[in-house]
């Protein structure tokens, strides 16, 4: 059975000589077990060009100890990794099908093999609170590694980890206030891996950013970069369907494409304009899953809300028939899309652009100017859409401009979220209003869209005998629902369009 866990621990270097301070004084310790001795054993695999190392992830075949299995380890945030382990099993040293996916991202498609063997002297003490349950485990260790393939080196030292095991940050950050006074220094590497194939790794010397620091290029590529990063550390947890991971790795594979496209006279848009179309892919297969999801829940939450001698037939079977079948096909279309060639490919070129941007005319500019000019550009795309929304006929034409004029405004949100290190509060308030627009449209389109499956469904329901009573409520529930968040909309714009929440623009 694979199992989930958070790690939350600090790392330190630590002498032949050390030794550590009592910690029994902690806030919340009242006692210290230990010290008890494991001696453990572990493969680490990787690719060739170790893939999973430069990404921050570790994947290892472990024995010995009370875990000894199959452990991958993602980053996740501060001090904090998210561990996944599998048992040993039948498989040998065949890295498990589960895992093997999950660093799909990263590998995509090159083979996985040991790269380093690491034994492992450890003595750990355990930090009790006065109820008897461990708080905090402090662990020193004494290492041994061995690289492989064609050359082998062999190194040895010591380190220290504190792991949080029921404790909290308050805790950690005490003991490591406690350990600094005790001679020992922060690791400058967080995985065991990462020391033992240090010659192997780049040196990590800065180097300047193309366009040069504090330039339009300088910041938008560090916003690119960090939502590239995000859209990596999604995958894994889409391919585990965790709640909200497709909408979240959806919005960032719209942010992506929303930067590229705003920001065309920064990083060339005749060189991204192909990532730019990779990316509507992704951003569609991964909407067409989200938006039913969103579509079921919108209207299982609507006949809810119905008292029930109003809820009249099989109502709720006939929406489990409906979308039933819809999510499995959707989230098979997920599935196939991350494994497919042609996602690898979308990462292979978005890395390729990140490593090698293609600069544009505006790419050398300081970024206050062009940044503001680039959120102008889409701020003006939305007042467009908005003004045609507000010329055309009442009806499905209305709709179908509001739900332009809804994808403008995200675009032109976005923007902003990439101007905020320059601009602050002024891109925050402009965010803001954005984030409102793109809202109320949003409640508008959804309720467009339940408004037209209700009627599919209702439609069924009666020609195969049903009461569709229920379905010409919901019907008329959501007809209401458009024209309120439609006149919400033009209020919520008329504040948005204010210029003291466009002044800093060019």
């Amino acid at each position: 059975m694979v199992t989930d866990t958070r790690e939350v621990e600090m790392k330190y270097e630590a002498g032949p000589e050390t030794v550590l301070p009592l910690l029994d004084d902690l806030p919340r310790v009242t006692s210290e077990a230990g010290p008890d001795e494991l001696k453990l054993e572990a493969e680490y695999y990787d690719t060739e060009d170790l893939r999973l190392l430069r990404a921050g992830v570790t994947l290892r075949r472990r024995g010995g100890g009370k875990d000894a299995g199959w452990h991958l380890k993602l980053p996740a945030g501060p001090q904090t990794r998210r561990e996944i382990q599998a048992p040993l099993g039948r498989s040998g040293r065949t890295v498990p099908a589960e895992l093997a996916s999950l660093v799909r991202v990263h590998t995509r498609g090159e083979a996985l093999a040991p790269v380093a063997r690491i034994a492992t002297v450890r003595r750990t003490r355990t930090l009790i609170d006065e109820a008897g349950k461990s708080l905090a485990e402090v662990v020193a260790d004494e290492v041994s590694a061995q690289t492989l393939g064609d050359s082998t080196t062999i190194s040895n030292w010591r380190e220290v980890e504190v792991e949080l095991t029921g404790g909290d940050r308050r805790l950690l950050r005490a003991a490591d206030k406690r350990l600094r006074r005790g001679g020992l220094r922060p690791a400058g590497r967080t995985a065991k891996l990462e020391r033992a194939l240090a010659g192997q790794l780049p040196t990590g010397d800065s180097q300047e950013r193309p366009g040069g620091r504090g330039s339009a290029a300088d910041v938008v590529l560090a916003y690119a970069e960090k939502q590239a990063d995000l859209l990596k550390a999604l995958d894994p947890m889409v391919r585990r369907d965790e709640p909200d991971s497709v909408h979240q790795m959806r919005v960032t594979a719209r942010r992506l494409h929303s930067t590229l496209q705003s920001f065309g006279k920064i990083l060339q848009t005749a060189d991204t304009r192909h990532l730019q179309g990779e990316l509507r892919w992704l951003s569609h297969v991964l909407g067409d899953a989200r938006d039913s999801e969103v579509l079921a829940a919108h209207i299982q939450r609507d006949v809810e809300h119905l008292p029930v001698e109003l809820v009249m037939g099989p109502v709720k079977a006939r929406l489990r028939e409906h979308f039933a079948p819809l999510a499995a096909r959707t989230r098979t279309a997920v599935l196939e899309a991350l494994d497919s060639e042609r996602y690898f490919a979308l990462l292979n070129e978005l890395d390729q652009i990140l490593a090698n941007p293609p600069l544009g005319p505006d790419a050398t500019q300081p970024a206050d100017e062009g940044l503001a000019r680039a959120v102008a550009r889409a701020y003006r795309r939305t007042a467009r859409r908005m003004r045609r929304a507000a010329d055309a006929h009442s009806g499905e034409a209305t709709n179908v401009d509001l739900h332009a004029a809804r994808r403008a405004a995200k675009r032109a949100r976005y923007a902003a979220e990439a101007a905020r290190p320059v601009h602050g509060k002024q891109a925050k308030q402009f965010v803001k209003q954005m984030k409102k627009m793109q809202t109320t449209l949003g409640t508008h389109q959804d309720a467009v869209i339940a408004r037209n499956t209700i009627r599919e469904i209702g439609v069924r329901a009666h020609l195969e005998g049903e009461n569709a009573f229920t379905f010409g409520l919901l019907h008329e529930h959501n007809t209401c629902a458009v024209r309120d968040s439609e006149q919400q909309a033009w209020q919520d714009w008329k504040h948005a369009s204010r210029r003291k929440y466009r002044k800093w623009l060019h």
